[in-house]
């Protein structure tokens, strides 16, 4: 599918306006927004390998003795 030049055009104003509309982050914001992203996956990631450590502890009880 060739897409017009014109459309084209179009598209890439229309973008570049919607991305002037964009109300961007401060600096503190970003920084602070984005540890608190990382405690969370870090902490999400820590409950899933104590869930896992558990459970295989249990089966191996129930299973191999």
């Amino acid at each position: 599918m060739v897409v017009e030049p014109v459309v084209r055009r179009r598209f890439l104003s229309q973008a570049l306006e919607e991305l002037g509309r964009v109300v961007w982050p401060s600096r503190q914001q970003l920084l602070s927004e984005s540890v608190s992203v990382i405690f969370m996956v870090a902490m999400s990631a820590a409950v899933v390998a104590a869930s896992n450590r558990l459970f295989s502890w249990v089966s191996n009880r129930i299973f191999l003795n």
